[in-house]
C-alpha cells in the first residue's frame, strides 16, 4: 500500500516549510503539482530532483488515473502554488480515489493563508467558519451572506483585489458594520493586516487601492441581549424603508444596532410591505 502526502508549502516566505515537507518531497518518487513551473522553484531553491506532474483543476479528471497507477509502485506528494492542498485548490477528487483505492492519505500540514490571518485578526478564533472565495456576483455574494449572517461563528472569507471594495459593501449591507480584520500578502515583504470595522476598511481601501492575496476575517454575530423593544424596531424599519433601503441592508443594519435576529427583522419588514 503506497501513500498520497498532502504537502503545505509556502505561502509566500520560503523559509516557513517545514523539515518534514522538505524529506518527504526528497523522498517521494512524483510530485503532482498544480502549477509545476511554480513549484519548480520552490524546489530548485531546496535543491530537490523529484519529478513534477501537473495535476490542476482542468485536468484533474485524466490525471486521477495516472496517479492512481503511479501510487500502485511508489508514495506520491500532492502540492498547490501555495499554502495547504485542497483548500481552494484541485485535490478532493484525488484523495477521494486513493482512499476507495486502499491507499494511505497523509497530511503534512505547514502554511496556511485562512488560519494565520484568523489568528493574527484580533477576532475570536475558538470558532470559526471558512467559506472560501465569496461569489463573484453581488447578488450571489449577498444571497451567501445572508445565510451566515446570524451566525455567532468568526468568518473567514477570500476575496481578489479588485473585487474587495465590493465584497465589503456586501458585507455591511448584510451585516452592518462589524469588526474585520482584512490580511493582505501573508508572510510576504508587503505584509499588511487592516484591522477595524467595516465601513473603515472601505474608506481605508477607497483611497488605498489593494494588491495581491486578500483573506477577510469578520466578526460573528454579537451573542448580545436584545435591548431595542419591537416598537423601537418597527419605527426604524419604517424610518429605513421610507428612505428607499433595501429589505436586506436594512435587515443587517438594523441587527447590528439593535441585537435583534437579521432573519426576523428581514421578515418583519417583508410582512410590513
Amino acid at each position: 500500500m503506497s501513500t498520497l502526502y498532502l504537502v503545505a508549502t509556502p505561502i509566500g516566505n520560503l523559509d516557513d516549510i517545514s523539515k518534514r515537507a522538505l524529506r518527504i518531497l526528497h523522498q517521494v518518487d512524483w510530485i503532482a503539482a498544480e502549477d509545476t513551473r511554480h513549484t519548480k522553484k520552490l524546489l530548485n531553491h531546496y535543491e530537490i530532483q523529484t519529478p513534477l506532474v501537473s495535476f490542476h483543476e482542468h485536468s484533474k479528471q485524466g490525471k486521477i488515473k495516472q496517479l492512481l497507477a503511479r501510487l500502485e509502485e511508489s508514495d506520491l506528494a500532492l502540492v498547490s502554488d501555495a499554502g495547504t492542498p485542497l483548500l481552494n485548490d484541485p485535490g478532493y477528487e484525488l484523495v477521494q480515489a486513493v482512499l476507495e483505492a486502499g491507499h494511505a492519505v497523509s497530511p503534512i500540514p505547514g502554511p496556511n493563508a485562512p488560519i494565520a490571518a484568523l489568528v493574527a485578526s484580533g477576532l475570536p478564533a475558538d470558532n470559526f467558519l471558512y467559506l472560501g472565495y465569496l461569489p463573484r456576483k453581488s447578488s450571489e455574494r449577498r444571497r451567501l451572506l445572508s445565510e451566515v449572517a446570524d451566525l455567532p461563528y468568526t468568518l473567514i472569507l477570500l476575496e481578489t483585489p479588485h473585487r474587495l471594495l465590493a465584497g465589503l459593501e456586501d458585507l455591511e449591507a448584510q451585516f452592518g458594520d462589524r469588526g474585520l480584520a482584512v490580511a493582505r500578502e501573508l508572510t510576504k515583504l508587503h505584509e499588511e493586516i487592516f484591522r477595524g470595522t467595516i465601513s473603515q476598511a472601505i474608506d481605508h481601501y477607497n483611497n488605498n487601492p489593494p494588491r495581491g492575496e486578500i483573506t477577510l476575517v469578520v466578526a460573528g454575530r454579537p451573542a448580545n441581549k436584545v435591548n431595542w423593544s419591537k416598537e423601537q424596531l418597527t419605527a426604524a424599519m419604517k424610518e429605513g424603508a421610507s428612505l428607499g433601503t433595501s429589505p436586506a441592508e436594512l435587515a443587517g443594519q438594523l441587527a447590528a444596532k439593535s441585537g435583534w435576529p437579521r432573519r426576523e427583522i428581514y421578515k418583519m419588514i417583508i410582512e410590513m410591505e
